[in-house]
C-alpha cells in the first residue's frame, strides 16, 4: 500500500503528458507539463508540444483535443519540437530536479507517462538498458491514485479515481486534458490529500522565503 503523507515536501514538481493514444510501447507524448512548487507555492512551469512521427488516435483526440495540423500550427505561439528533442528536453528538467531532491507527482504517473517516457528515451535517444539516458530509478515519487487509496482503501466508497474525479473530490480546479493543466491540478490534488491527512491542520510548517529563486534548478 502506498504511503500516506502529512507533510508537503520542500521541492514537488508536477509533471504530465497528453499523448497520440494509451499505449506505453506504440505511442508518443504530444505535450509535457511540468510545474514546480516550492513549500507549497508554485513558482516555476513549463510546457512545451511535440510533431509526433505516427497518428494521433481518434480517441486521445477526442480527450485532448490536438491533432497534427493544430500542433503544426502552434509553431508560431509555442515550443514544438520533434519526438526525441522532446524526450532529451523532459529528461533534463527531470534530471536538474532530481538532483535538487524534487518530489515528482502526478496521476497514473509510474505506469504511464514515466514508462512512455522511459520506452521512448531507449527507443529515441539510443540509450541502452546498461547506458540508459536518464535513471527513472533516481526519482522520488507520488502518484495521487495511489495516495488516495492509500487515504481511502474501499473501492466501494470512492469507485472512481481519475485524475478529473480527485479534483472534484479535493475541491481543485481540473486540468481538463492539458498537459501543464493536469500537472498542477495533480500538485494541488496532493496538497489537499496531505491537508486531509492532518485532519484539516495546516500541513506546511516551513515559511517561503521570498527571496528564493523562481527559476528551475541547475
Amino acid at each position: 500500500m502506498a504511503r500516506r503523507y502529512s507533510h508537503v515536501p520542500e521541492l514537488v514538481l508536477g509533471f504530465d503528458t497528453e499523448t497520440t493514444g494509451l499505449s506505453v510501447t506504440n505511442d508518443q507524448a504530444i505535450s509535457y507539463g511540468l510545474c514546480a512548487f516550492r513549500f507549497g507555492v508554485a513558482y516555476w512551469s513549463e510546457q512545451f508540444f511535440v510533431l509526433p512521427d505516427r497518428p494521433i488516435s481518434d480517441g486521445a483526440r477526442r480527450v485532448h483535443g490536438l491533432s497534427v495540423t493544430e500542433l503544426e500550427g502552434k509553431r508560431s505561439s509555442e515550443l514544438v519540437l520533434d519526438p526525441a528533442a522532446g524526450v532529451a528536453r523532459t529528461i533534463q528538467i527531470l534530471s536538474e530536479f532530481a538532483n535538487a531532491g524534487a518530489v515528482v507527482v502526478g496521476a497514473n504517473v509510474v505506469r504511464f507517462d514515466l514508462e512512455m517516457l522511459r520506452r521512448a528515451a531507449l527507443s529515441l535517444l539510443g540509450a541502452t538498458s546498461r547506458n540508459p539516458a536518464f535513471d527513472f530509478s533516481r526519482l522520488k515519487i507520488v502518484d495521487v491514485i495511489e495516495h488516495d487509496l492509500a487515504i481511502e482503501p474501499s473501492r466501494d466508497a470512492r469507485p472512481h479515481r481519475g485524475l478529473t474525479e480527485l479534483c472534484t473530490h479535493y475541491g481543485v480546479t481540473p486540468g481538463r486534458h492539458d498537459a501543464l493543466g493536469d500537472a498542477r491540478a495533480a500538485v494541488e490534488v496532493f496538497l489537499a490529500q496531505v491537508e486531509r491527512n492532518r485532519s484539516g491542520q495546516t500541513s506546511l510548517e516551513l515559511m517561503v522565503d521570498q527571496a528564493d529563486s523562481t527559476t528551475r534548478p541547475r
